[in-house]
């Protein structure tokens, strides 16, 4: 084989602004490759070009765009979008070449340029050896004529389209319903498509790497990076995390115990998944020499094969296309499921993780997989029983006991058995807000009072309101009802909106309540004596405001919350 200037293993990549990755040589590839695939027809040929979110994307796109326009092809481009959606995107739209900007999985200082042909497969070495030669021939007698030139665009649809696709593959009788999943899409071009298509099958996201600013694809996030998903998922009690990587070709999963699962126990899981429904072909998976001499022996196992290839998801492709297998990838978590996708595919691979996961009924560890929530009628059987509170008469608190008591399956509360903690536990975040409002009620109810007494009670021939003392302790309470008020709407108009609210809601929940606490006492020092009297409602808000400190998780569990999402969103 000739020697390569400027293809690797997955297209040209280097240090962006830096040979071969400067403007220059992405001009040369437009020039090249669009020569290499505009034929002899009488029509327009297009290439369509997608890329991720770091910054020297800005220079090396329009560079290319200005080769294939020169070389006279039509541009279509998507903006962010996942390598493996530019694949689908160049079938779907009938394209003579796709091309990815991205440097995957490496950080923003690299860029690089993946080439993929009509057919959505990355290219041959053979081709790529040709458009090398193209590139650093004299390509100015093949420039377009001035009216030959290509048209350029964008359109803006491509990531609902892939959202589309992506959740195709998902089975249709199944529901993410019930699931709580982290999503760490690495600061890279999956940071909307995926928490998007997750959200849509029914599970409840948590995303994370969703914020990209051009400087920090892959930065302490991604698959790369799985310390991060590892601590996500313990701190929101998720059944799974996915990590993918900047341009979301790949996979890695964490377990609800926070456990990383590599590429090669991700190709165990779906190749034995898969057999058992008869839709494995090739008897078995392809993959590098680099995976794990435990994912051959657990294939052999099932009855099944490992063949391997040289490292590249190319040469896996290849392989796989000979040999007519439908699954195959490495352990860095590039998985290619060739019966949805012409290359990796992080965000499917993990739909396929994630079918299996419903679809089982885990009697592993932890022991509250086994607890699920059931609507209980009253019948014979059923007792129940107020307890006597001090105070805080407004909700009841009770015990209920059953004896002898029948409850249909039908009032399974959810679509599966094993969700009960889960259940329970995903209405903290609204818990926590609904307390933070009461926190609100008691402490502007406290101002209310404490204000209206003030101006009623004279001392020294004039209301207390007009004392200097009784003055700044109004102010205090005023500056809090309305700091309460503020972090309890933004609280809830997170949780309305579906985003991610769980400091929110503990910021709200700890500061209400505290405001609470403070100004129920400040009232009562305003009133004096009279503030123990029945006669006056301060003595009640006196009593009834602890327990707002303790309900949905006491202020000192709020604190540790706070502090460990700060330095999760700071990472």
């Amino acid at each position: 084989m000739a020697e390569r200037r400027y293809f690797g293993t997955d297209g040209i990549r280097g240090r962006a602004n830096t040979h071969p990755m400067t403007p220059e040589v992405a001009l040369r590839v437009g020039l090249a490759a669009g020569r290499m695939f505009m034929s002899e027809d009488d029509r327009r040929h297009t290439v369509v070009i997608g890329k991720d979110t770091r910054l020297s994307g800005y220079m090396i796109e329009p560079a290319l765009v200005a080769g294939f326009a020169s070389a006279g092809m039509d541009v279509i481009t998507f903006g962010p979008l996942p390598t493996p959606g530019v694949a689908m995107m160049t079938r779907s739209m009938r394209a003579d070449l796709g091309v990815m900007i991205s440097a995957s999985h490496n950080g923003f200082m690299d860029n690089g340029i993946k080439l993929f042909g009509p057919d959505g497969y990355k290219l041959s070495d053979s081709v790529e050896l040709k458009i090398e030669a193209m590139m650093d021939a004299d390509l100015d007698a093949d420039l377009a004529p001035a009216d030959q030139l290509g048209r350029v665009r964008r359109i803006d649809d491509s990531q609902a389209r892939y959202i589309e696709v992506a959740k195709a593959t998902f089975p249709k009788a199944l529901s993410l319903k019930g699931l709580r999943v982290v999503i760490d899409c690495a600061n890279g071009a999956g940071y909307r498509v995926a928490p998007t298509t997750l959200y849509e099958l029914g599970a409840e996201v948590f995303p994370l790497g969703v914020e990209p600013n051009g400087l920090n694809i892959n930065a302490d996030c991604g698959s790369t990076y799985p310390q991060a998903l590892s601590a996500a998922v313990n701190l929101h009690r998720a059944d799974i995390g996915i990590a993918l990587d900047g341009d979301a070709d790949r996979v890695i999963i964490c377990d609800e115990k926070g456990q990383v699962v590599d590429g090669d126990q991700i190709m165990a899981l779906v190749a034995r998944d898969w057999a058992a429904q008869g839709l494995l072909m090739g008897g078995g998976v392809v993959a590098t020499v680099m995976s794990n001499l435990g994912l051959e022996r657990a294939l052999l196992a099932d009855g099944l094969t490992l063949e391997r290839t040289r490292v590249g998801d190319r040469y896996v492709m290849e392989r796989m296309r000979k040999g007519g297998f439908n699954l195959g990838g490495e352990q860095s978590g590039h998985i290619i499921l060739r019966d949805h996708a012409t290359t990796g595919d992080g965000l499917i691979s993990a739909l396929q993780v994630l079918a299996v996961l419903v679809k089982t009924d885990p009697d592993a560890e932890p022991a509250h997989k086994g607890m699920s929530l059931l609507l209980v009628p009253k019948s014979a059987g059923f007792k129940a029983s107020k307890l006597k509170k001090l105070g805080y008469k407004g909700i009841d608190t009770g015990e209920v006991q059953f004896s002898g008591v029948r409850v249909p399956k039908s009032h399974l509360i959810g679509e599966s058995e094993g969700r009960g903690l889960q259940q329970i536990l995903g209405g903290l975040e609204l818990g926590r807000i609904n307390v933070a409002a009461r926190g609100v009620g008691v402490a502007r109810a406290a101002l209310e009072d404490a204000l209206a007494y003030a101006k009623e009670r004279k001392t020294f021939g004039k209301p207390i309101a007009q004392h200097q003392a009784i003055q700044i302790k109004l102010a205090d309470m005023a500056t809090r009802v309305q700091a309460a008020r503020k972090l309890v709407e933004d609280a809830a108009i997170a949780y309305d909106t579906g985003e991610r609210c769980d400091m929110e809601a503990g910021m709200a929940k700890l500061f209400a309540t505290e405001a609470a606490m403070e100004n129920a006492a400040e009232a009562m020092r305003i009133h004096g004596a009279y503030g123990y009297s029945p006669e006056y409602n301060v003595e009640r808000y006196y009593r009834d405001a602890p327990l707002l400190c303790i309900g949905e998780g006491t202020n000192e569990l709020q604190r540790i919350i706070i502090a460990r999402q700060l330095v999760e969103r700071s990472s």
